[in-house]
């Protein structure tokens, strides 16, 4: 019998809140075998990543990043997503890759925010009006119901946009927005940093997505200066990203700056009211895993 293939379509069927569990249980299994690897052409990015988690089973997924696509009328990232069987090797599913990736990096930083941000988080900025920023309104609408939303863009028109399609604010100046919000959770393509440690207040929770290449970042050094630092995984994110990478290169940070991953269960949270946290969601493959797992066991 041939493979599943699920489709985006399958997204109706998901819930965000149980994808966040479904991701905390892969962390309490064996931990992750990971591998990527990156091709460039200009500011074209192939990106492969690879995992296998024992008990769960294995999974390759391949995006191309084309910045320039969207003046194309086509989207910027494109990609394929095959998950195999752990107990054979054979191809247990082909999931449509836009779906796999939705999930998994809102669904990354939903979890995150569940464990690090405060509870009565009331107001929550979006900086970025791309695909992301969407997907990032419907988890954290999710687990913060009741939160006022905003969204900032370098570019005006597409925030309006974005914000008139969701029924959310407009915020036109980024430095006025980051002290008035509780959670700032940041999906741009900027390879220099646009956050300032300046507009950060106590008690904030930031949430870092869009950096995923070693010349990239969304955040100044002041700000992880500032904030206790959090990542999904430290083997994805610390030499291969440049929101971390570079800092630490530069001895702005040392590595033991970075309390916390997924594997380290409960030092992965809120320690005060007034604690500054900071999250950088790497994204990788095993998480790619544990969501393709999760979706296929819901909708297979």
């Amino acid at each position: 019998m041939n493979p599943p293939f699920i489709p985006f379509a399958a997204e109706a069927r998901l819930d965000w809140l149980d994808l966040t569990h479904a991701l905390a249980a892969g962390h309490d299994l064996p931990r992750a075998e990971t591998k990527d690897s990156f091709l460039y052409r200009g500011d074209d990015t192939i990106l492969s990543r690879a995992a296998w988690i024992d008990e769960l089973g294995a999974l390759v997924k391949t995006a191309t990043i084309f910045p320039d696509n969207p003046a194309m009328d086509k989207p910027t990232v494109n990609g394929a997503v095959s998950l195999f069987s752990d107990t054979d090797g054979t191809l247990a599913a082909m999931l449509d890759f836009a779906l796999v990736t939705k999930w998994k990096t809102a669904g990354d930083s939903l979890l995150a925010a569940t464990r690090l941000a405060r509870p009565d988080a009331a107001r929550i900025l979006i900086v970025g009006s791309g695909t992301v920023a969407r997907s990032l309104h419907a988890a954290y609408s999710a687990a913060f119901p009741d939160a006022r939303f905003a969204v900032w863009s370098r570019t005006a028109a597409t925030a309006r946009t974005l914000a008139d399609r969701l029924g959310i604010d407009h915020a036109p100046d980024l430095a006025d927005a980051v002290p008035q919000a509780d959670i700032v959770t940041c999906a741009t393509m900027t390879t220099d940093p646009i956050l300032r440690g300046d507009w950060l207040r106590p008690g904030q929770h930031i949430d870092l997505i869009g950096a995923y290449r070693p010349d990239m970042r969304e955040a100044g050094d002041d700000v992880l200066r500032r904030a206790t630092i959090f990542v999904d995984s430290r083997a994805t994110t610390m030499d291969h990203i440049g929101e971390l990478k570079i800092p630490l290169a530069e001895g702005v940070i040392d590595a033991s700056d970075v309390v916390a991953d997924y594997y380290d269960g409960n030092a992965m949270r809120r320690r005060s009211d007034d604690q500054i946290t900071l999250f950088k969601n790497g994204g990788g493959a095993h998480l790619d895993l544990m969501t393709a797992r999760y979706i296929l066991d819901t909708v297979g």
